[in-house]
């Protein structure tokens, strides 16, 4: 059984795409701080610095506040270059077509590895 490359999000990508992103909007770091409620500014630092992301409700949320869909805040390291907005089109969920895109059409039995920690990946 072959394996698609495991799909891995560049980090200092997607900061550095945020950042742009966020600037293109004339927004500063403090305009973020206080749409999301933040005490403190540092998460969205580590955001731009490419140190952390958000959560999936924040990058939601600043993809609603940037205007531009998830997907194109983030930045895949390499391959597969996969838009879950093209493969949904269909009836199917687009959990089921993107688990069929990496590991294939087959029967209930196979076995799949966990999945990695993005933490995990160097």
């Amino acid at each position: 059984m072959s394996f698609q490359p495991f799909p891995v999000i560049d980090l200092p990508a997607t900061g550095a795409n945020i950042l742009r992103l966020r600037r293109a909007r004339g927004l500063s770091v403090r305009d973020l701080q206080r749409y999301f409620g933040f005490e403190e500014p540092q998460a969205i630092y580590k955001w731009q610095r490419g140190k952390s992301l958000p959560t999936v409700d924040n990058l939601y949320a600043l993809s609603v506040l940037l205007d531009v869909p998830m997907n194109e805040i983030l930045v895949p390291s390499g391959p597969p270059n996969v838009n879950i907005y093209n493969m949904s089109s269909g009836s199917k969920p687009a959990a089921r077509v993107i688990l069929r895109h990496f590991f294939g059409r087959g029967g209930h039995d196979r076995r799949l590895s966990p999945l990695r920690p993005l933490s995990a990946v160097s």
